[in-house]
């Protein structure tokens, strides 16, 4: 499943090519050579946009070297802020297997003239001539006016295993490298695309238009708390500017916000904001909405920017931790409209509050605050108790875990794959809402009732089956699969009773030993073995004394009887007992 969301991924990357490009990036379905070398394309694409935040196609297609005359180096990134040029050699694998198990070669490492390169050759040491784009980085390397601060590291997007760091060097010239293989391309590229956290934002810098604001640009107000000192200030900002942040930094500056983007469909509170900016020439933005409160660790506002009536707000390490709706909302509608955004936001402004954690004691300290303004901030959209526990280190720990092993989406937090399933890298179906997660897994070790307890995720008491061992979690993901077999052909909104999860439970008992991961057709024949094995449980208990029944008169004699009723046996304490017991002594009798 992993990897052929990691291909979903990079076929959504070459659908973003321009027409000019179709060619290249899209050629036929049927010729398979050329759709993986535009796959290989797209790796690196995807490694620039996960990176470094670089959004745009074309800014990402300027940057790769690819190609003949390349000296071995993919592309290239230079990074202004942290004064480092990356250099890229990226090998794509064109089936899980290869992906996963093969490895870059000595010799593909050494091909890399980094040296020459960097060093102003026009030509490898054969005489071949570098392509244009080596040339466009030369150009780009000595024209920096500070080149003497910038180091160089090496990104190789391939499995490299058994090398120590200090032999790299040696391959790479002297240069650090950092090795993306197989399982961090899953864990530091794939995982962050389908959250929309791939990106983390340092500082922004937000224009402010001083020309309706007759009081000044901003109020400010100093706050002494028990946690330490804060600073609050209260701008009305562009909606344009807080549309284009989302979209590139989208859920990495909601880290603190107890939920991710709750998508359009039934949410009234963001259908309202789209049809404010959609359907509304003025300003009735700025009063119908509540406004965003951000967390900052520093914020600075320039009035003297060489414009008139112009300003500049600059916030350090920006959180948002109310109004996240709003924002994510804005930033759809910016993705949504870009040709006429500037044009559809014009003069449409919400209120920014920005609190500045100036001085406080401990890192402790600070979550507490955070935890207690987010808990007084957050009543536009209610936020339930299981919104507040789903940031805890058990659930991302898990939540990764079950992603690295097997490519199960577990949503710990509501909407955080919005974007992977907008973007069309995974479908709905793919991602486990939370309530269901935990009702597989103590359904698939056996715990069915606890995981019809009311609440479960809300009460967030998890310790009679964390931390979770492997077999648990094989468990798990076998119990995921067989699950979407058994709930084919009933109806989308059907109950589900504890029959089903029992189902699963039973399933894995009789055939999911070694950790097996059956085909369909393997699963389709077991499945009716299991409903014989079921009906035949459902028959000894039935003939039990004091079986669940209900009451119903006999049409010819008139006369009260009870019959067994297996709805209201499934409902009961005695289910899972039972079935725990029955199939112990039938396990592992796969056919």
């Amino acid at each position: 499943m992993k990897f052929q969301t990691f291909l979903n991924i990079l076929d959504r990357i070459r659908e973003e090519a321009p027409e000019a490009m179709s060619k290249r990036y899209r050629p036929e379905a049927s010729d398979l050579e050329k759709v993986n070398q535009a796959r290989a394309r797209a790796f690196i694409h995807l490694y620039l946009k996960v990176m470094f935040g670089i959004t745009e196609f074309h800014d990402r297609e300027r940057t790769i070297t690819d190609g003949s005359g390349d000296g071995g180096i993919d592309g290239y990134y230079i990074d202004t802020d942290t004064k480092t040029i990356y250099l890229l050699q990226s090998k794509f694998r064109t089936s899980q297997e290869n992906f996963e198990g093969k490895e870059i070669s000595v010799e593909e490492i050494l091909a890399m003239d980094v040296n020459r390169i960097l060093e102003g050759e026009a030509a490898d040491e054969a005489g071949n001539e570098y392509n244009g784009k080596i040339k466009q980085l030369q150009r780009e390397v000595s024209s920096l006016p500070d080149v003497a601060r910038y180091s160089y590291k090496i990104a190789i997007l391939a499995n490299l295993t058994g090398i120590v760091a200090a032999k790299i060097r040696q391959l790479t010239g002297g240069y650090p490298a950092e090795i993306f293989d197989f399982a961090k391309t899953y864990r530091r590229l794939v995982f962050p695309v389908l959250t929309g956290t791939y990106f983390t934002a340092s500082d922004i810098v937000i224009p402010v238009d001083l020309s309706t604001k007759t009081a000044g640009s901003k109020i400010s107000y100093n706050v002494k708390t028990k946690y330490g000192d804060c600073e609050i200030t209260v701008l009305f900002v562009p909606t344009l500017e807080i549309g284009r942040i989302m979209d590139k930094y989208r859920n990495t500056i909601l880290q603190y916000n107890p939920r991710s983007y709750l998508d359009l469909e039934g949410q009234s509170v963001n259908i309202a904001i789209r049809d404010t900016i959609l359907n509304s020439a003025t300003n009735e933005f700025a009063l119908f909405n509540n406004g965003i409160t951000m967390l900052s660790e520093e914020t600075n506002i320039n009035e003297k920017i060489g414009q008139k009536n112009k300003a500049q707000l600059r916030i350090k390490n920006p959180q948002i931790i109310n109004g996240g709706q709003t924002s994510f909302t804005l930033s759809r509608i910016y993705r949504d409209h870009l040709t006429n955004a500037e044009t559809l936001f014009q003069d449409k402004e919400v209120l920014l509050k920005i609190i500045t954690l100036m001085g406080t004691e401990s890192a402790n300290s600070r979550l507490h605050l955070i935890d207690e303004i987010s808990n007084a901030t957050n009543k536009q959209t209610p936020v339930i108790n299981a919104d507040k526990f789903a940031n805890e280190s058990i659930h991302i720990e898990l939540q990764h875990r079950v992603f690295e092993r097997y490519g199960l989406l577990y949503e710990r937090k509501r909407g955080e794959f919005s974007d992977g399933v907008k973007d069309g890298y995974v479908e709905q179906r793919a991602v486990i809402e939370r309530n269901h997660f935990w009702r597989l897994l103590y359904s698939a070790n056996g715990k069915i009732n606890r995981g019809f307890q009311k609440k479960l995720f809300q009460r967030n008491e998890f310790a009679d089956i964390l931390p979770a061992t492997d077999e648990s979690l094989d468990r798990l993901s076998l119990g995921v699969r067989i699950f979407d077999y058994l709930r084919r052909g009933m109806k989308p909104n059907a109950r589900i009773e504890k029959d089903i999860y029992g189902k699963v439970f039973v399933y894995i008992e009789l055939f999911g030993g070694n950790n097996v991961q059956p085909d369909g057709a393997t699963i389709e024949s077991n499945l009716g073995e299991l409903q014989r094995k079921w009906d035949e449980f459902l028959q000894a208990q039935s003939s039990k004394p004091g079986a669940a029944s209900w009451m119903y008169i006999d049409k010819e004699t008139g006369q009260a009887k009870r019959r067994f009723s297996a709805q209201k046996y499934f409902r009961g304490h005695s289910f899972e007992k039972d079935l725990t017991a029955y199939f112990a002594s039938h396990a592992h009798t796969a056919v």
